[in-house]
C-alpha cells in the first residue's frame, strides 16, 4: 500500500503508518485464511462450529484497524468539494472544527469502548468459551486510540500548514 495520501513521512510516522498498514495486511489474510477453512470444512460436511462467529470478529477488526490505517492516510470520506468553495479564513476554521469534532468523537467512543470492558469481564464468546468478551471487544478502545494518533497528526499538519500559511502571506505583504 503506497503512502501517497498521508501527509508528511517522519521516521516515527513512517513506521506507524508501515505498522498499521501490516496489521490490516495480517488481518485480512487471518479472515482470508479462516473462511477458506470454514468453507472446506463445510463443503466436506464437517462445519467448524466457531467459524461464523471467529469469521465476524475478524470482520469488525479488520474494519476498525483499517478505519484507523483510513485516518492516518487521511482516507476517509470527507466533502473537500464543499470546503474549497469557502473563502480561506473559512476553510482554515472549518477544516480545523471539523478535525477537532473528530477528535472529540473518537475520544469519546474510546472512553466509552474502555468502560464497558469490566461489563464483559464475565461474557466468553459462545463457540469459544475460553475467549472472553472484553478481548473481543477490546478492539474498540485499542482502535479509538490509533484513530487518535492519526487525527492529531492530521490536526498537527493542519495548524502548522496554518501558520505557515499566515507566515507566508504575511511575509508577502511585506515586500
Amino acid at each position: 500500500m503506497a503512502n501517497t495520501i498521508a501527509p508528511k513521512s517522519s521516521g516515527l510516522r513512517a513506521i506507524y503508518g508501515k505498522s498499521l498498514e501490516w496489521l490490516v495486511l495480517v488481518l485480512m489474510v487471518v479472515l482470508f485464511i479462516e473462511v477458506t477453512i470454514g468453507i472446506v470444512f463445510r463443503t466436506l460436511g464437517n462445519a467448524l462450529v466457531w467459524y461464523d462467529e471467529v469469521a465476524s470478529i475478524l470482520l469488525a477488526w479488520l474494519t476498525f484497524y483499517g478505519a484507523a490505517l483510513a485516518s492516518f492516510k487521511r482516507g476517509h470520506i470527507g466533502c473537500p468539494e464543499v470546503v474549497n468553495l469557502m473563502p480561506p479564513h473559512l476553510k482554515r476554521a472549518v477544516k480545523i472544527l471539523a478535525q477537532l469534532l473528530v477528535i472529540g468523537f473518537f475520544a469519546f467512543l474510546g472512553w466509552i469502548g474502555f468502560e464497558i470492558m469490566p461489563v464483559l469481564a464475565t461474557d466468553s464468546m459462545v463457540s469459544i468459551p475460553e475467549i472472553p468478551m472484553s478481548l473481543v471487544q477490546s478492539v474498540i478502545p485499542i482502535s479509538c486510540v490509533l484513530i487518535l494518533i492519526g487525527e492529531f497528526l492530521a490536526l498537527s499538519d493542519l495548524l502548522e500548514n496554518t501558520t505557515s500559511s499566515a507566515t507566508a502571506m504575511s511575509g508577502a505583504e511585506s515586500h
